[in-house]
């Protein structure tokens, strides 16, 4: 029986053995996936240029670095640059020095080193601000070098001149001097090494500089780059002596193909990445990469993309991104872009239709021709150098080239030819051949859509595809040609027009022919394709997909697959890819749809943006190489699509966080308020500037759609749509504390973490604390003298209620005085009233007894004439007139008048001094006709008391009227009782 020690020394065995088989297990997984990922070496990876003009800034960008937060630094001719995925910023140094090195620590420093100056960058007050380190230099120890390198080690940064090197530490600097002058400091693994210049090459221990031994006669001059290499050696890199090996005792030349290239194009720089790549910038001619067995991967300069040939700086982030620092701009070389370009920038071969790969060979069908050049699997691992030629014979339009049973058969412009390496087989003369492919319904024959119909082919007895014959009964321009499981030949007019054909038994006429229209329910007559998805017909038009129904034998919009394809579904162009997978093109977009799942498709355009509008619109041409490898025709060359890597970068990885760049007062003019919104400060907003812009920017530097999502907490309900927008506006922000949240989002699919700017907006200054503190002693103040006011107002209310019942009972007084007066009055006014009527009753009764007198005057008047007219004697006629006389005399008696008049002037006292006032011209007669007419007489009274006669009294009232100016319609009486 076991005991307990042989049974747990037996189990710690069996958990050691389960350890180390999954250490190993782990490992050999590792080395898959790094071999899983290889640098392609056909074609040029996606290089994207920033030149000047877009980070304004200069020319030259001497090195590169990157801090913990994805941010980019460049130190360039005219300062420090940044560089965060979407905004460039320049920081400029106290003297406007170039930035010759740059290097980021992990606690957010940025250090720089120029021509008399060096230190470092770091956010204060929400600002990136300079801080010199020169002020720490030891007395006694001149600078007047430039700093061109910069490396952190550790607790220490090490600034290197080509005369001291400069160890700064806790705040202290220590200088390094060597026996000779320097060229560049190099860090290799955690190694620094240096050479000096005639003494070989030294390395840095600790503050201490130690040669290196080396049994050579001599040590290689100009090392410009020093690398880790296998087995604990280093790759060193010479200005014009190529690479060499050293193991510590002896420098030994690294054999390979690229110490040519190094030496004619002089090496500048270099650096390790991806555990077994090395990428050497050139003066002359770009960059070249090689793995660790010195086969070249890949060669990269100013036809392959880059904008300069000039290579001052090289960084390589996680992302597999190489950043190159030009004599005239910046790139990003894309390493592990599933898109390789071969670019055809001198215009050898023009303007490319179609490619494909065929026995060691790529094809190239173009406007000028057919042409070819070696292909080398990437298996080899080596550089493939292309060297197109044109094959003879070859001269004028290719349209298609399509690899049949293993036979490369080219449609041309002047027929149909096979290829054979750099040789053409014309098998048919029948002009433009756009499309061939087998007929579904004998496979031993090819259809092909040609510009003056279709054309068949047959195999001969030695398996060689032939001219068999020309389909009679149509002669349409045949650009798309498909049969569908009836036999039925659906064929795309290249202009105009969709036909239907039905083919005799031998396949050599047509016997029945349709054409379709839009009454047949096509949305136009024009760009009608037809096309086989997963053995069914269907009809690309602008307007979306059309299906057939035979029974009805009409067309209708094929409304599952349109909105599955969203924008895409008005493709004009279905190119096969896999089995349930389809390459469609529209606008010069191409998209991979994906069938697999029944129900649910698939679209992928995101990754192809590069491609946008650079294929040849209406002949896009996508050929399979292998699986998962596609090679598409554009204008000016073709492109390598690797499935495998782009499915690889689309599986969910961890994405940097989204960054909150610049905060900016929007209220008038823009001005930043902090240029780093997430540097962990408080960020106040005063209330009077309460409208802000937010920038933000997601530090991923691979081409993908990135869109954004917001969100601010105090101020919004729900998150925002997703859009590209790098920046929001907020106006009229209340006060109070918000968070302002933001996540990006990669190629609709990869969603980031969300990042948080939290900010206040200070409350106007009548309602911060010092305003509300004052509020609260000015309420207590106003309530003590409210108090004392009212206590004040209490007295004064009584003396005033004192006084109002004085007056009051004044007023009473007063009031009862003058109702007594009033009353006094009324009793003289009713008594001069009843006075004045008695008056107007006795000068009526004056004025009637003098009419009633001068009428009998009158009267008597009238008999004596009468008995005088008799004939009388002489003494009765002179008694007569004196009768008369005295008759007269009585009618025309003053006193009269006088007694009248003051009668009159007792009772309308008034009446002669407004009438005289008025009208100063009246003469006594016209006073008297105008009382008269005031006391309302008629005309035979004021004639009896004028003693004239009534057509008198008329002449009298009308010369009145005109000296009074009254007019004719009035009332001459109403006139004078108004007056």
């Amino acid at each position: 029986m076991r005991t307990f020690h042989q049974l747990t020394a037996q189990h710690s065995m069996i958990i050691r053995l389960i350890f180390t088989l999954l250490f190993f297990f782990s490992l050999c997984l590792h080395g898959i996936e790094t071999q899983a990922d290889p640098i392609k070496s056909t074609g040029i990876p996606y290089v994207q240029n920033f030149p000047k003009s877009l980070y304004q800034s200069g020319n030259q960008n001497w090195s590169v670095a990157k801090d913990k937060q994805g941010i980019l630094y460049f130190g360039n001719t005219q300062g420090l640059l940044t560089y965060d995925g979407k905004y460039w910023n320049q920081y400029v140094m106290p003297d406007k020095q170039i930035v010759r090195s740059v290097a980021a620590d992990d606690k957010g420093r940025i250090y720089t080193g120029a021509f008399g100056e060096f230190g470092y960058w770091s956010v204060k007050n929400k600002k990136l601000v300079y801080s010199s380190l020169t002020g720490l230099i030891p007395k006694g120890q001149p600078f007047t070098d430039e700093i061109w390198k910069i490396y952190i080690d550790g607790e220490r940064v090490l600034f290197q001149s080509f005369s001291t090197i400069y160890s700064y530490s806790k705040g202290k600097i220590t200088v390094i001097k060597a026996p000779g002058s320097f060229l560049f400091l190099q860090k290799a693994g955690s190694r620094f090494l240096i050479e000096v210049l005639k003494k070989g090459l030294y390395e840095l221990k600790g503050n201490e500089l130690i040669a290196l031994p080396h049994s050579n006669p001599k040590s290689p001059d100009n090392m410009l780059s020093i690398l880790p290499y296998k087995d604990g050696k280093l790759l060193i890199g010479t200005s014009k002596e190529g690479l060499f090996l050293y193991d510590g005792q002896s420098y030994v030349p690294f054999q390979t193909e690229a110490n040519s290239f190094l030496k004619t194009f002089q090496l500048n720089n270099g650096i390790l990445f991806d555990g077994n790549y090395y990428a050497f910038g050139t003066i002359l001619n770009g960059l070249i990469i090689l793995d660790d067995q010195g086969k070249i991967v890949q060669r990269i300069n100013k036809s392959g993309g880059l904008q300069n040939n000039t290579v001052l700086s090289l960084f390589s982030d996680n992302d597999k991104n190489l950043w190159t620092g030009l004599d005239n701009g910046i790139d990003r070389v894309e390493l592990n872009s599933p898109l390789y370009f071969y670019l055809d920038k001198a215009g050898q071969f023009g303007t490319v239709y179609s490619s494909i790969i065929y026995q060691n060979n790529i094809y190239l069908g173009t406007n000028q021709g057919l042409f070819y050049s070696p292909w080398k699997s990437n298996n080899t691992g080596s550089f493939n150098a292309f060297d197109f030629k044109l094959i003879p014979g070859s001269q004028g339009q290719v349209w298609d080239l399509s690899l049949i049973d293993g036979q490369l058969i080219c449609g041309h412009n002047e027929g149909t030819f096979t290829i054979r390496g750099n040789q053409l087989e014309k098998i048919s003369g029948a002009s433009g051949g756009w499309t061939i492919k087998k007929l579904k319904s004998d496979p031993s024959y090819l259809i092909q859509g040609t510009y003056t119909g279709l054309v068949l082919f047959k195999q001969d007895p030695a398996g060689q595809w032939k001219y068999y014959s020309h389909i009679a009964g149509f002669a349409e321009p045949s650009r798309y040609v498909e049969q569908d499981l009836k036999g039925n030949i659906w064929v795309s007019n290249a202009y105009r027009g969709l036909y239907k054909l039905t083919l005799s038994p031998d396949y050599k006429r047509v016997i029945r022919k349709r054409e379709y229209r839009q009454k047949d329910g096509l949305p136009s007559e024009f760009n009608i394709n037809v096309f086989n998805l997963d053995n069914r017909m269907v009809f690309a038009s602008a307007s979306g997909f059309r299906r057939y129904d035979e029974i009805s034998d009409r067309f209708s919009p094929y409304q599952e697959l349109n909105n599955n394809l969203g924008s895409f579904a008005s493709s004009h162009k279905i190119i096969p890819a896999t089995p349930q997978k389809y390459w469609m093109v529209k606008d010069g977009r191409m998209a991979m749809v994906d069938f697999t799942i029944p129900g649910k498709l698939q679209i992928d355009s995101n990754r192809f943006s590069l491609l946008d509008g650079r294929m040849v619109q209406y002949y896009e041409n996508i050929s399979q190489i292998s699986n998962d490898v596609y090679l598409v025709s554009v204008d000016d060359g073709f492109v390598i699509y690797d499935a495998v890597i782009g499915n690889a970068q689309s599986e969910k990885s961890p994405l940097p966080k989204v960054l909150i760049r610049h905060v900016e007062d929007a209220s008038d003019v823009y001005r930043i308020i902090s240029e780093y919104g997430n540097s962990g400060s408080t960020l106040e907003i005063p209330y009077n500037r309460n409208n802000i812009r937010i920038s933000y920017a997601l530090p991923y530097y691979r081409q993908a759609k990135i869109s954004f999502q917001y969100y601010l907490e105090g101020y919004s309900s729900q998150w925002s749509d997703w859009n590209s927008a790098t920046q929001k506006d907020f106006t009229n922000l209340t006060k109070g504390k918000y968070r302002f949240l933001v996540r990006a989002k990669i190629n609709d699919q990869q969603i980031s973490q969300v990042s948080v700017l939290e900010f206040t907006v200070l409350p106007p200054f009548y309602a911060s604390n010092w305003a509300l503190a004052f509020y609260f002693l000015l309420i207590i103040a106003l309530l003590f003298m409210a108090k004392k006011q009212y206590e004040t107002k209490l007295l004064d209310d009584r003396k005033k209620m004192r006084v109002k019942l004085e007056l009051e009972k004044q007023e009473f007084l007063q009031a009862e005085t003058e109702a007594t007066e009033k009353e006094i009055i009324k009793i003289r006014t009713e008594k001069l009233q009843a006075e004045l009527e008695s008056k107007n009753r006795e000068l009526a009764s004056s004025a009637m007894s003098l009419v009633y007198k001068n009428e009998l005057l009158q009267k008597l008047g009238t008999e004596i004439e009468k008995l005088r007219n008799e004939k009388v004697p002489k003494t009765a006629d002179d008694q007569f007139r004196k009768i008369q006389k005295v008759i007269d005399e009585g009618m025309n008696d003053e006193r009269d008048w006088n007694l009248f008049e003051t009668s009159f002037n007792e009772a309308h006292g008034s009446f002669f001094k407004k009438l005289k006032a008025s009208h100063p011209d009246l003469v006594p007669n016209d006073l008297k006709l105008c009382a008269y007419l005031h006391m309302n007489m008629s005309s035979k009274e004021m004639s009896s008391l004028l003693n004239i006669s009534l057509r008198g009294v008329e002449i009298r009232r009308y010369r009145l009227r005109k000296k009074l100016n009254i007019p004719h319609d009035k009332n001459l009486a109403e006139f004078f009782m108004e007056l």
